[in-house]
């Protein structure tokens, strides 16, 4: 149907992995952006803690920025963080993206992003005000062991969302996927043979719009 079923673009709120930022994130989403094109447009946003230690390369002016860390500067998804930090400020720029650059309908969260973004869905379902999102793609996502963040998933998450899992993926392993997808209400799961990246092949493509085709205007819910 593609833009015969008229209706503008839902837009996505892009949220990137750890020790990425906004820039990095739009490089390495132009094949997606390019699959998504006249069906949902994707907008991301910085997270507001720079990783310390950058590498050589860093460009000075695009430092790597995390979501939250689970010890002093450092992040391990898998770590049980007693002390996590960073998260408030998180949740309160993403909050703040929404209200200044929206309307969006939908998150699409990479990695720690996606891990944020499930975060995200949890509030909303609550009843949060500050995230008017409907649905959400978490790709390559895991579930924060950190005790303090265990409340964002003591029920399940009644939102829309589709979970991209990389069988290979070697930085959040398939299980650690798999597992924030049991987390929420009848949720989309969709495997792909390659590793930690936002896979745009035909297979993946057609699961986007497919899941995106739900929520947009014009198409009834």
């Amino acid at each position: 149907a593609g833009a015969m079923s008229g209706g503008r673009p839902l837009r996505l709120l892009g949220l990137h992995g750890y020790r990425q930022s906004e820039r990095r994130f739009r490089q390495r989403t132009g094949a997606l952006r390019k699959a998504l094109r006249g069906r949902a447009e994707l907008v991301a946003v910085n997270a507001p803690h720079p990783v310390p230690g950058g590498s050589e390369d860093d460009d000075g002016d695009d430092p790597p920025r995390g979501w939250w860390f689970s010890g002093p500067g450092t992040f391990e998804a898998g770590e049980v963080a007693e002390a996590p930090s960073g998260l408030e400020e998180s949740l309160s720029v993403v909050a703040a993206a929404l209200a200044e650059h929206g309307p969006f309908d939908g998150l699409l969260g990479f990695s720690q992003g996606a891990a944020l973004a499930a975060m995200v869905c949890a509030l909303r379902a609550r009843g949060d005000p500050r995230f008017p999102v409907a649905f959400a793609i978490l790709v390559a996502g895991f579930a924060s062991r950190a005790p303090a963040h265990s409340h964002f998933y003591q029920e399940p998450i009644a939102m829309p969302t589709l979970h991209i899992v990389g069988d290979a993926d070697a930085v959040i392993a398939a299980p650690l996927s798999r597992e924030l997808a049991q987390h929420f209400v009848e949720p989309v799961v969709l495997t792909h043979p390659g590793g930690h990246f936002v896979p745009a092949a035909a297979a993946q493509k057609k699961a986007y719009l497919d899941f995106l085709d739900q929520f947009r205007p014009g198409q009834g819910q």
